[in-house]
């Protein structure tokens, strides 16, 4: 082959080839490389992490909705239970029973004025060689109450309240006691503005506002004849208070001027001296006031007056100041009580130990007063004691040739210690007691009472 014909060939083979080399494909792009073995680590740690957080919020919630679920149910009881043991009302007002199931046992270790709620030590022990200890029991200390609020009235809230127990009528002795009637103890309609209320009811005199803790001696306020006077009484009351968390208040009342003690009258519904005088008893107390509901305190002046009939158309007179406290310390302990210095308050509450009138027909004059500590702790448990007097003076119980009556009550003092149980549910356990120390002409006479307790509140 020519050189020509070489060349020519070389040339023809150069151009079959070029558009072969044109349609060959470009080369791929790299792979990326997977990733290491400690990244994937990391975050399967970190969404495992994510995951529990969540169980975890899930788990809270679903706590929580448990609790909800729970508390509703014992919500629907609770209205169910009410709906069931409602009081009604034709008014549609608030309607609330409440009581005390009381059982005492009791131990006297002489003759006292009453065995079961003693206030002090008989003169008359037997003398017939039998003891003159006692032993018994009895229930007509339970109580029961009924109070209607949630009203409005005149532009002010209207309430009343009934409490009543079981300590009616006079039992002589024995069984007596097991079978005594139902007695209204306290009974009031209240209305009350801001700064300003009205009562009109049966309750404790306006001058004597405090009562010793006590489940012995409910039917008759402890320290009864011993500084207490307690009478429960009818009357009118009227109430100013002004201020914030420290109030003053300034109180006045009339009220039914009984003094059925010593009385001649054959006829027990009878008007008494009091009565026949014409006039209301009046009362009037000054307070300082500051707390609340249990941690309230309070301290308190009063003044006491009222007249009584005698032949003629003279009167004698039935006064009295005194003065009351109840002050919380800490939350826990409470110390209480009242005294009082006049003359003729055996019908305010056995003031003068029961002795309104002297032999010659003088009014009586006392002074007395009681005061008690008491101790709250841990579970229901409280404790304390207290002490009370009543003194009359020795010279107006004299007969006309100067001399005392045997019977003449002298002095009285009582003295108290308690320790009761609310484990809770209402239940009440507890035992007191009191011990008496009565001075006649002939000398004093000392006796104590025993009470063991069991009851159920609601």
């Amino acid at each position: 082959m020519s050189q020509l014909a070489r060349l020519g060939l070389s040339l023809l083979l150069c151009a079959a080839a070029a558009p072969l080399a044109a349609q060959q494909p470009r080369p791929a792009a790299p792979r990326p490389q997977p990733p290491r073995s400690d990244t994937l680590a990391l975050r399967a740690a970190r969404l495992d992490s994510t995951l529990r957080a969540q169980q975890a919020r899930l788990d809270s919630l679903a706590g929580r909705a448990d609790s909800v679920a729970d508390a509703l149910q014992r919500l629907q009881q609770r209205l169910a239970e009410q709906a069931q043991s409602k009081v009604g009302s034709q008014l549609r007002n608030r309607v609330e029973l409440s009581g005390m199931i009381l059982v005492n046992a009791f131990y006297n270790g002489a003759r006292m004025n009453a065995a079961d709620v003693p206030g002090w030590v008989s003169r008359s022990q037997d003398t017939t060689g039998l003891p003159n200890a006692s032993l018994g029991g009895s229930m007509r200390q339970t109580r029961l109450g009924i109070a209607v609020s949630g009203v409005r009235a005149v532009g002010a809230d209207l309430s009343a309240d009934l409490q009543m127990d079981f300590f009616g009528g006079s039992p002589a002795s024995g069984d007596d006691r097991f079978y005594t009637p139902p007695r209204i103890r306290t009974a009031n309609l209240r209305v009350d503005w801001p700064h300003f209320g009205l009562l009109v009811g049966q309750e404790a005199p306006l001058v004597s506002q405090q009562n010793p803790v006590t489940f012995a001696q409910i039917g008759w306020p402890g320290f009864r004849g011993a500084g207490n006077l307690w009478e429960w009484t009818p009357q009118a009351r009227a109430t100013a208070e002004f201020g914030g968390a420290v109030r003053v208040g300034v109180q006045a009342a009339a009220l039914d001027p009984v003094q059925v003690k010593d009385e001649s009258y054959s006829s027990p519904v009878a008007a008494d001296a009091g009565e026949k005088s014409g006039k209301p008893a009046v009362e009037g107390r000054v307070y300082l006031d500051w707390g609340d509901n249990d941690d309230e305190s309070v301290v308190g002046l009063g003044v006491h007056r009222a007249w009584l009939a005698t032949a003629g158309s003279s009167t004698l007179s039935s006064q009295a100041v005194t003065a009351d406290f109840r002050i919380v310390l800490w939350g826990r302990v409470t110390v209480a009580g009242e005294v009082f210095s006049g003359q003729a308050l055996a019908g305010l509450g056995d003031g003068g130990i029961d002795q309104n009138f002297g032999p010659q027909g003088q009014p009586v004059r006392t002074k007395g007063g009681w005061a008690q500590l008491n101790v709250q702790f841990a579970s229901g448990w409280e404790a304390g004691g207290g002490y009370g007097m009543d003194d009359p003076n020795d010279t107006d119980l004299l007969q006309t040739d100067g001399t005392l009556p045997a019977g003449a009550r002298l002095k009285n003092v009582a003295y108290q210690g308690h320790l009761h149980w609310k484990p809770g549910g209402g239940l009440l356990l507890g035992a007191e007691i009191w011990h008496f120390q009565t001075t006649y002409p002939q000398g004093a006479i000392s006796a104590s009472h025993v009470n063991v307790f069991a009851g159920v509140a609601f």
